[in-house]
């Protein structure tokens, strides 16, 4: 975290610290010969002004949250989309349905595409970031040219991990270990402190990267191949006339393809995602009678594009809300969720009332069967950051009843299918063309790995 980044955290706590102290202070402050009973009395006299001050900066740094700053939720892998019983942690619980849990003959594990590793604001000039992603340790850090550069994390000198306590020398990151710098744009050493010379071999690999839409991703072919096509420019976010009102971050415990197949799951909407957002993610209990009163209503059809964006799909969705059986069009929203690649989906709203925006949906693999799937919204500038707010909350809660699915579900190659999922043979053929034949595969069917 940036020296910027921990100011801002500690703004408003250490502003209610000094506000706490000021008015709960004595008016006149007892001497050091003064008994203990004294200074406890006169400091309870001052105490009604104190909560009250206290609870009033309170009350102002709750509505300055509400009203400009992001909504950011970021759950732990072991937070969403697991039942706890019997007293288990949910460390625990998380860890046992991973390792019992039958998976089923999946596709290889890591198709080739772009995909999201951070969010641009959250790497300033000089910062250093750790990230995994493809099973595949990361470094990545912003130069003093203001650019983002994504480098292997492993020092090939004797192994140090170049984001643990390396620093940013100009465009290069140096090595904690012995100082070794290397280039951010190729990978070259530039510089051993104790060397007369370099020697040429000397240098990290790179991986192709991007910084767009506020976002910087890294692409992955498993054949080592160049980008095949380009991640679109969203030119509302690059013009500011949308901006950053908040992101989610969860980890899903399945299968990639698991999870953009949903946009083919069409039956699925009505059935897991009809009960109002108000009777929350635990599927034990959304469909209990006391929230039927709320209701989402869902129309959506999907389809793939062709060349040449054969490599983008569509989702159009009409979502509706019904309170007390009265329709509510206010609420309505026109959703065009275009997938681009194995991993990355734009979720553009339009509403007359209620403004544009979009939401950044980010599918990354950290291991073969994790994935880091965030959801960034930016909005009209122009419109209050409670409605932006608002919908990203709204479809953080329906995202994670599916999580609860996807953590728990086998993949079948081979589904039993009605004619009313057509659909989903249609999106697994799309989606195979992000594997090759040199692919990852799971190797192992057992994954040890604890949180």
């Amino acid at each position: 975290m940036s020296p910027n980044q921990y100011i801002k955290r500690l703004a408003a706590p250490t502003a209610l610290a000094v506000f706490a102290l000021l008015f709960m202070q004595p008016e006149e402050p007892p001497s050091s010969f003064v008994d203990t009973s004294t200074w406890r009395d006169t400091l309870l006299q001052g105490t009604p002004v104190g909560i009250i001050a206290c609870v009033s900066l309170f009350l102002l740094v709750s509505a300055y949250k509400l009203l400009f700053s992001p909504l950011e939720l970021l759950k732990a892998p072991d937070d969403v989309g697991y039942i706890v019983e019997d007293g288990r942690s949910k460390a625990r619980t998380a860890n046992d349905v991973r390792r019992r849990r039958t998976m089923g003959d999946l596709p290889p594990v890591y198709p080739n595409g772009w995909y999201r590793v951070l969010d641009s604001h959250t790497l300033e000039r000089g910062d250093v970031r750790d990230v995994t992603m493809v099973g595949v340790k990361l470094v990545v850090f912003r130069g003093e040219d203001g650019k983002a550069y994504v480098l292997d994390a492993y020092c090939p000198h004797l192994g140090a991990n170049l984001a643990a306590g390396g620093r940013v020398m100009g465009n290069c990151i140096e090595c904690p270990f012995h100082g070794w710098q290397f280039r951010g744009n190729d990978g070259k050493c530039e510089r051993i402190p104790y060397a007369e010379k370099v020697p040429d071999f000397a240098k990290v690999d790179t991986w192709p990267s991007c910084e767009v839409n506020g976002q910087i991703l890294v692409w992955f072919h498993c054949d080592g191949e160049d980008p095949q096509y380009t991640v679109p420019e969203q030119e509302e976010i690059t013009k500011g006339q949308w901006v950053y009102r908040g992101r989610t971050e969860h980890f899903v415990s399945a299968h990639i393809q698991d999870i953009p197949e949903n946009a083919a799951d069409l039956s699925h909407l009505t059935h897991l995602h009809t009960p109002g957002i108000v009777s929350g993610v635990d599927l034990r209990y959304t469909n209990s009678k006391a929230w039927q009163f709320v209701r989402h209503d869902w129309k959506a059809q999907w389809a793939p594009e062709f060349f040449p964006n054969s490599h983008c799909s569509q989702m159009l969705v009409k979502h509706s809300l019904y309170v007390f059986g009265c329709h509510w069009p206010v609420l309505d929203l026109h959703v065009v969720a275009r997938q681009v690649g194995p991993g990355l989906v734009f979720l553009q709203f339009d509403h007359s009332f209620l403004g544009s925006g979009v939401i950044l949906q980010g599918v990354t693999p950290v291991e073969p069967l994790l994935q880091c799937v965030s959801h960034t919204i930016f909005y009209q500038s122009n419109i209050p950051a409670p409605v932006p707010k608002f919908i990203l909350k709204g479809e953080s809660i329906q995202f994670e009843r599916d999580v609860m699915i996807w953590n728990n579900k086998k993949y079948i190659s081979k589904p039993l299918l009605v004619k009313e999922d057509s659909a989903i043979q249609k999106h697994r053929r799309w989606y195979s063309q992000f594997y090759s034949e040199n692919s990852p595969r799971l190797q192992y069917q057992r994954d040890t790995l604890d949180f």
